[in-house]
């Protein structure tokens, strides 16, 4: 009973800290018709400064810290990740009206990280003085580009799968001579012919490429640069005096703009199936909790913290807003966009930034005595 109470009490608790009123806020003023814009200009810059500075907090880190006890966590964070896919392949897929392709980028943007959302768990954790590895949040992209790189590969196989099934079909119809079903299919050239040949090999799925679109998108840019400059520079001055007092200010803005775009996407889903209703609300506690119990196995064998096993939760239960969806729709064209970026964006991450940090923080806390 003890444990219940505090976790009610914790879990009230933090839905009334600043990061997540100015999310609500949000919502709020833009359900009453709000005319208030933010420059996209100006939220690029706060995304590229709340990410480089969680990188230099990484990369410090990790300069001052034991290898050897981030390789457990970051294992950790690849299984979610390509697990996540996984989860979306064989329960959203499979529920009515739903179409396989758009469920797997579906999986692939929840399976990636949403690095507002990571922010605002920092934050929450400084704000409850819960310690946490500090390399922590160089978790992000050991999530995120294996759950890319899943989706996408998954998705082609399944498309190269179907049009293999669609050809061996139409090759039972009545064909013409040569064995082509009509005579606009049959090759013009011997170039044409050898093509044809070859479609089989360049509809291969290519994992590197996919990788490589990941790391040049802005948010893994920036962190990366970040974790790099903190690695092998000594970026403590600027890190002091510029980044770090700015990180709440910037995050606040961040917040009340996600708020009042997660209200402006909500109409979006009507023109798709409501399951993605049902996946976007239940879909961030599981991800999370699996991303939980993973961490506390970490805890009981490398010494994780349980802050630390509150941001792999965290990031586990976001979904992508700003590498994702691009990388998702360069790698699965016929992915519908208003599927994946409506049920991430208008339901997921205000699931993941209002319930889900306050709720892993409270089982964090009660677990924790």
């Amino acid at each position: 009973m003890d444990f219940v109470s505090l976790f009610i009490t914790d879990f009230i608790k933090q839905l009334q800290s600043p990061t997540l009123a100015f999310l609500i806020g949000g919502m709020i003023i833009a359900a009453l018709g709000s005319e208030l814009i933010i420059p996209e200009s100006i939220c690029t810059i706060i995304v590229f400064m709340l990410l480089t500075k969680i990188g230099l907090t990484g990369g410090i880190a990790i300069r001052n810290s034991n290898l050897a006890d981030m390789v457990l966590p970051m294992l950790c964070a690849v299984a979610v990740g390509i697990v996540v896919v996984f989860i979306a392949r064989y329960t959203l897929a499979k529920l009515p009206k739903v179409k396989v392709v758009d469920a797997i980028a579906t999986g692939g943007l929840f399976g990636a990280v949403s690095g507002s959302t990571m922010a605002a768990g920092l934050t929450v954790l400084e704000e409850q003085n819960m310690s946490y590895e500090a390399w922590a949040g160089a978790l992000y992209p050991f999530m995120d580009i294996p759950a890319l790189v899943t989706a996408i590969v998954i998705a082609n196989i399944y498309l190269n799968k179907k049009k293999l099934r669609e050809a061996a079909y139409s090759t039972e119809q009545p064909v013409a001579a040569g064995n082509y079903p009509n005579q606009e299919a049959y090759p013009r050239s011997r170039q044409e012919y050898l093509s044809q040949q070859q479609g089989g090999e360049n509809n291969r799925v290519k994992i590197w490429p996919i990788i490589e679109e990941s790391l040049r998108g802005p948010a893994l840019s920036a962190m990366l640069l970040g974790l790099a400059l903190g690695i092998f520079t000594q970026p403590e001055s600027v890190y002091e005096s510029f980044y770090d007092p700015l990180f709440r200010g910037l995050l606040s803005i961040l917040m009340l703009v996600m708020g009042m775009e997660a209200w402006s996407r909500i109409g979006e889903l009507r023109k798709v199936a409501q399951w993605y209703v049902v996946y976007s609300v239940v879909a961030p506690f599981v991800h999370g909790l699996i991303a939980f119990g993973l961490g506390m196995i970490a805890h009981q064998t490398v010494g994780f913290s349980l802050g630390g096993v509150v941001i792999l939760a965290v990031i586990a239960a976001s979904s992508s807003d700003i590498s994702g969806p691009p990388t998702l729709r360069a790698g699965i064209p016929s992915a519908n966009p208003s599927a994946y970026i409506g049920a991430s964006t208008a339901i997921g991450t205000p699931i993941a930034i209002g319930l889900c940090i306050p709720f892993f923080l409270g089982l964090a806390q009660a677990l924790g005595g």
